[in-house]
């Protein structure tokens, strides 16, 4: 390991794992390719199936790998066969799409026609920087494009015995504003909708306002929740109980969401978990090391490290519930320690997902 702070971590966070909300793991599990990327980890997320989009986003997603190998001639034949599929397949896609939603989807289509064509004149011109910026917009586009794919009805059960927990029936978007910067996050109620529906819940009740980093631990998390005061979690002002939410994780491919049951105890040494924790800025909910289902409050920030976290072998993937992706401003994660606070986390938009019993 060639930076000697990440080996001094990586002792005191193996020495330290134990002592909190997760656990070491002992089995063995394969290296890959994390997907670290938030917006490709949301929009392969997303619960749609239309193949020919998702072939269009994969085709793009995977030029990051072709650009890096510089393997322009790669690069341009994904721009082009991504042109023909939009040209040939579009009938497929808009008869997939709301009728109401398809003229906008016509627009973005034609959009998607003319930026390929331009990604295509950029791969041969090896414009790597002009490339780059065109894909993310194209991206975000198709990305568009993906949401009025989905449907009104929420798309996964969520047993009866939570029916007294709030719930985020799709996706919020939420402003956490510190004394060292802002951040925005995509909070994903599709795949978490409890873990989701408590952190929106607790944000716009102001909730997280004002309160410290508890846990501040080099390259590994940012943890923040512990209301001040004797509590540890968020006590319903009716009941005065406090509030528990399961563990809460799912897997790509998988009808049923997985409740208070890690990977480990499934025996699931080589899933990865449909949000994984692969990106700096991964947003989780914190648990005791003797519960699974006592989360109440407590979130907090991977700091992903490539070297401390390599790709299917990080510790935390399976034992405890991502819900959000930082999109904009993680940088400030790198300035902030235990002497920082929350200023606000302000929901900017979704606020009408969030439902407070089924």
């Amino acid at each position: 390991m060639s930076n000697p702070r990440l080996l001094i971590s990586l002792i005191a966070l193996l020495t330290t794992l134990g002592l909190t909300w997760c656990e070491p793991s002992s089995a063995a599990l394969p290296p890959g390719n994390a997907l670290k990327d938030p917006y490709a980890i949301l929009r392969n997320a997303l619960p749609i199936q239309q193949k020919e989009i998702r072939e269009l986003q994969h085709n793009l997603e995977d030029t990051s790998d072709l650009i890096r190998g510089n393997r322009w001639p790669a690069v341009n034949k994904a721009a082009s066969s991504s042109e023909f599929l939009v040209s040939n397949r579009k009938q497929q896609i808009l008869q997939s799409i709301p009728i109401e939603q398809q003229k906008y989807a016509e627009e973005i289509l034609l959009s998607l026609k003319t930026d390929f064509d331009t990604l295509g004149t950029l791969a041969s011109e090896k414009d790597k920087a002009g490339f780059i910026n065109l894909r993310r917009k194209t991206l975000k586009d198709i990305g568009n494009l993906e949401a009025l794919l989905l449907k009104d009805e929420f798309p996964y059960k969520i047993p009866e015995e939570y029916n007294n927990l709030p719930r985020l029936l799709g996706r919020a978007t939420v402003e956490i504003n510190t004394n060292k910067g802002t951040m925005t996050a995509i909070i994903d109620g599709y795949n978490a909708p409890l873990t989701a529906g408590s952190f929106i819940d607790l944000s716009s009740k102001g909730f997280y306002d004002g309160l410290p980093f508890a846990r501040a631990e080099d390259f590994y998390v940012l943890q923040t929740g512990d209301p001040e005061g004797p509590e540890i979690g968020y006590r319903d002002p009716e009941t005065n109980n406090e509030r528990h939410i399961p563990l809460e994780i799912r897997i790509p491919g998988q009808e049923e969401t997985i409740y208070n049951q890690t990977f480990e105890d499934l025996g699931l040494y080589t899933q990865t978990p449909t949000l994984p924790f692969s990106t700096l800025g991964t947003l989780g909910w914190a648990h005791s090391s003797q519960a699974l289902d006592d989360g109440s409050s407590q979130f907090f920030f991977f700091l992903y490290e490539a070297e401390l976290n390599p790709a299917g072998r990080n510790l935390i993937d399976g034992r405890n519930a991502a819900f959000g992706y930082i999109v904009e401003g993680s940088e400030v994660l790198n300035n902030l320690g235990k002497n920082d606070k929350i200023n606000t986390i302000k929901v900017t938009d979704g606020i009408d997902r969030l439902k407070q019993h089924s």
